[in-house]
Order: C-alpha cells, then structure tokens, then sequence
C-alpha cells in the first residue's frame, strides 16, 4: 500500500510556465539536488541527524509496547500529553488519522478499554483547569514531554499536575500516573527540571535520541508511546516509515517524491513568486496532518540567510498553510483562485473511505436536488475534490497531488516520513540549516525574562 505524488498539475503543461514549473527549471536544479542528496547522505551516515533511521530502532519499539501494556491494566481512562509544539502535533496528528473523530465520546466498551486523549499544547488556564476537573488523578495517566526538560509551558503543566498527584494519591502512587519523555542526561551538563523531577520520584522514562530535533520525534517514544497507548498498531508505522525510506533514499530528482516536492516548492519560490504553501486535505482524517506540516515546514524554513562577501543579508521560507476540503472551498478557496497567484497547493486524496454513505431520494418535487438522488457522500466528496483541482487549473495555479490508498498507519507514516525528508531537502536547497530554531530560543529568553527569570 504506496502513497503516491501526482506534479501533473504543477508543471507548465497543465499552467502557464509563469505559474508552472518547465522541463529546464527541472533540468537546471538537478544538480543541486543530487549534490544535496550526497550532503544529506554523509550526514546520516555520520548520525548527524537521527531521524532517518528510527524506524530501525527495534529496542525502543519493544519498551514502548511493554509500557502501554503495563498501562493498560492499571485502570488508566485518560491519557494526557503535557507538551507543546513538536512534541504535541504527532500524537494529535497520528489520533486524528486513526481513531473515531468523536472517541473521546464514547463508551469505555465502545472504546475497547483504550483510554480517551487529551493533548495539552497551550497554557490556556481556563482550558488546562477544566482539563484536571474531567481527568481526576486516579484514572488518568500523565505523559510529560519536553526534549530540553527546561521548556516553560511544559514545565508549569508539569508542576500543576505534580502537586495534584502527591495532594490526591501520594508521592508513592507517581510513577503509576506519570511517564516522562526528555533527552537523556548527558555527562558533565547541568541536569534540566524535568530531568530532576525524573531522578527524585524515579518516574518511568523514555529518552529522545539528541541527533532529534522535537518537530522530527514522531518516530521516538515521543509519538509512539502514546500512539501504542491509545491503540495504534506501532509496528506498522514503522512499515511505512521503511517503505519510504526506500523510496526517499534514491539519488533521484524524479523518482524520489520527497526531493522532487522539495525541488518544485524551491523552484517556484525562487522563480515563480510563490510564497506561501497550501495543504488542503480532502479528509477529516487527514486535517490535523496540516498542522504537523506548518509546524515542520515554518520552523525548519523561515529563516535568515547571512550576509557573505557577495551578498547581503536576506530571508527566506515560504508560508504554510492549513485549509481543509471541502469545508474551505466556502472560505479560502475565493482567495485561491482570483486573488495573488502567490501559492502552491498541496492536494490530499483519501481514495477510498471505510464508510460508504448513500443520500436519500428525498423528495421528487424537489427537482433541483434531484442530482443528488441516490449517489454517495464518497461520490460528493469526489467530485467537490475533482472541482476545486479543476478549478485551479483554469485559474493558473499550481497544484500538486497526494493520494492515499486507504488513511491507516502505513501511509501515514509513510507521509509524515516523506515530508521529514523534503524538509530536510528544501533547507539544503534553500541555503538554510533546517534543523536550529535561533528565533524560537529567542522568544523563549523573552519569556523567561518575563516570568522574573
């Protein structure tokens, strides 16, 4: 089961080559691509960056599977993630694809015992104290997770939730509520909070590998403890994660669809004047695939060039995007089609739905719904899909397509694996290191400084 990228209505054959990218655009950045390509393999062979191979990690895989097991006999009916940010977006993402949209609402039997999920990525007061009256201590289950252990929203999440516990049930019932995810200590380095916390009440932890930037760690116990919680098949992400890696490991412009994205975004960026990168997913399931996508692409992206002898100073990244079909073709899409031309879209098709929903005849006088009649709901959301691509074909914008054999843990992960790699691509390719977040530390000192730090 292969997703599989369709740039046909991206190219100039299918847009004006003003909007579209040519056959010589492709031409002229091959090189750039290959020689990245050889970059990008040295640095993974060097284990500079982690995240290619931790689908390879079968002892982590182990643990994290024999820790939701022991979880899942202790009564636990609320699993809440205290994270922000990348450590927050792959769980949200992975349950947003994979469970029922309204899981939280249903039975315990419903569920199968797999507890309800509460991902808690703000410091919204209001919003975190309701969250602490519906999971009481006794039947939740607390997965703290922060790389730097030092991170502040995280950190006062924790802190509240601490107290809660040795106030309810005592210092000794902690590690039966809480597990924390954080990097592993490191010799001589003063220890982080979280990492203090984590000694003095010897709570249950996993560790993210350090060669692992947060907005990469959906493959660590960052998304896979919850996910194996809530009842993913965690084996099969790592299937898919292996069959893309095969795929995004060519040293090929065209048969390596994370390279080949990359290069386009790259080309008509530079070239074409587009800014900005739409996702537009026609699927509930795949909608919170988007926010994993702004995340990973602003803030590995958006960033400043320095200045050299030759030139001068400058910035560059485009804008992601989050939209949803069809709910957006009655809001952004009048913006896509008449307004700037300054856009890539991003396209994703669910072909085939695990519900097939037939419309009523209705009422035969009603002639001007007659159309509707005895088709699907699969059949409407095809054809809203097929319109709106049409559409911006006749408009003269850029469209590439995704599509999805089925949503489940295979091509999910072979999704979010794929867009990993055209993240990494798109930085070499746009001058920047797409691993360092300078600004984001930034405002994180600010905040500090704020707080009376």
């Amino acid at each position: 089961m292969e997703i599989k990228v369709d740039i046909s209505r991206a190219k100039s054959s299918a847009v004006t080559k003003e909007h579209g990218v040519t056959p010589a655009d492709l031409k002229a950045i091959e090189p750039l691509v290959l020689a990245a390509h050889k970059r990008m393999q040295t640095d993974r062979k060097n284990k500079t960056y982690g995240f290619y191979d931790l689908y390879k990690d079968k002892a982590t895989l182990s643990a994290v599977k024999k820790m939701a097991r022991s979880f899942k006999n202790k009564g636990i009916d609320n699993l809440v993630v205290l994270g922000i940010g990348g450590s927050a977006l792959g769980i949200t993402t992975l349950f947003t694809a994979l469970k029922s949209p309204y899981h939280n609402l249903l039975s315990k039997e419903e569920r199968n015992g797999i507890p309800k999920l509460f991902v808690m990525d703000n410091v919204d007061p209001a919003t975190f104290a309701e969250m602490m009256r519906i999971c009481t201590p006794e039947n939740s289950l607390y997965n703290v997770i922060s790389k730097s252990g030092g991170t502040a929203e995280t950190l006062s999440q924790f802190l509240i939730v601490l107290e809660e516990l040795k106030n309810s049930l005592g210092g000794d019932a902690l590690k039966d509520h809480l597990v924390v995810t954080m990097s592993p200590p490191v010799k001589g380095a003063k220890a982080s909070p979280l990492q203090h916390f984590q000694k003095k009440y010897d709570l249950p932890v996993f560790h993210i590998p350090l060669n692992v930037g947060g907005r990469f760690s959906v493959f660590t116990p960052v998304g896979l403890f919850p996910a194996a919680i809530m009842g993913m098949d965690v084996d099969t992400l790592f299937k898919g994660c292996r069959a893309m890696d095969k795929r995004t490991s060519k040293a090929s412009l065209m048969d390596n669809p994370a390279y080949l994205r990359a290069a386009i975004h790259y080309i008509l960026c530079f070239n074409k004047n587009k800014s900005m990168s739409v996702m537009l997913p026609y699927s509930d399931k795949l909608c919170d695939v988007s926010d994993w996508y702004r995340q990973i692409w602003a803030e590995s992206l958006g960033k400043i060039v320095p200045a050299t002898d030759e030139i001068a100073q400058y910035h560059v990244g485009m804008t992601p995007i989050k939209a949803l079909g069809v709910t957006d073709q009655h809001s952004q899409l009048q913006l896509y089609l008449e307004g700037p031309n300054d856009k890539l879209l991003t396209v994703l098709e669910e072909t085939k739905f695990d519900t097939k929903l037939t419309i009523p005849e209705g009422d035969k006088a009603v002639k001007s719904a007659a159309y509707l009649s005895g088709k699907t709901m699969n059949q409407l959301m095809a054809a809203e899909r097929k319109a709106t691509v049409d559409s911006l074909r006749e408009c003269d914008r850029p469209v590439i397509q995704v599509k999805f054999p089925k949503v489940n843990e295979e091509t999910i992960a072979q999704f979010l694996y794929m867009l990993e790699v055209e993240t990494a691509m798109a930085g070499h390719l746009f001058g920047i290191d797409p691993f360092d977040q300078p600004a984001v530390e930034l405002i994180k000192n600010f905040t500090r400084k704020n707080m009376g730090a």
